[in-house]
């Protein structure tokens, strides 16, 4: 038998979040899944993708959002950004640029840490907000490590060109001039799992008049470099030389 709180609206919100643990869902399929009727079953999810404990994906289906993950990573702890925190302050230090911490979050990446430029001309990109993954250093590389046939469709809209992808790839780090937003430059890397696989990009960001439009010339070796800490405070090691 379910078990009940006793208070109605928390009992909805729970079979709402339930509902969504299997897998993102349509409307009609959240309908189905809690028994809830329509309006109510909308509004709820609605209400809790206000707060970010529901988000949409790239098909616009309800599907359990990042609050979740936040408030339970404050108890267990992630390695990633609890590890970015030095990172990304050292990395700040040693370019004089602000420095973020992007995931990708299906058609989007996400910033899950950063470390601000004290004072100046900045680019800031607040903890939480979404950016696309069509433009910017640290799309390309999100993007450039990921089987060519599971990007295609982002590719196809993306301001770069797959072979910036192979360049990014080969080179270990990416860069970016006036690619997301006017005015701005920016160089990333990637930061490698226990298991090789990118699961995120660190990246410096600010006016091309102090990166210049080379801005990998100024900054590639410190990104890579934060990428390789951030890298190995997760488990990975470079593979041996064959």
């Amino acid at each position: 038998m379910e078990q009940t709180s006793g208070v109605g609206v928390v009992d909805k919100v729970v079979r709402v979040l339930d509902a969504l643990e299997p897998g993102p869902a349509t409307l009609a399929e959240l309908v189905a899944r809690t028994g809830l009727a329509r309006p109510t079953a909308y509004r709820i999810a609605v209400a809790l993708e206000r707060r970010r404990f529901v988000e949409r994906d790239g098909q616009g289906r309800f599907a359990l959002g990042p609050r979740l993950g936040e408030l339970a990573g404050r108890h267990r702890g992630d390695a990633l950004e609890a590890a970015a925190v030095g990172v990304l302050a050292r990395l700040r230090d040693q370019t004089n640029e602000s420095a973020q911490l992007y995931r990708r979050v299906g058609d989007v990446r996400r910033c899950v840490a950063a470390a601000e430029r004290a004072s100046g001309l900045r680019d800031s990109v607040p903890v939480g907000a979404d950016l696309p993954m069509t433009a910017g250093s640290a799309a390309q590389v999100l993007l450039a490590w990921e089987p060519p046939e599971t990007v295609h469709d982002l590719a196809a809209r993306a301001r770069f060109t797959p072979a910036v992808l192979t360049t990014v790839r080969r080179r270990g780090w990416a860069a970016s001039v006036a690619e997301r937003e006017s005015g701005v430059a920016s160089v990333s890397a990637p930061v490698f799992g226990p298991d090789g696989r990118v699961v995120a990009a660190v990246s410096v960001s600010g006016p091309i008049d102090r990166l210049t439009r080379q801005p990998g010339r100024l900054h590639s070796a410190d990104v890579v470099a934060a990428g390789r800490a951030l890298s190995h405070a997760l488990g990975w090691r470079p593979p041996a030389p064959s």
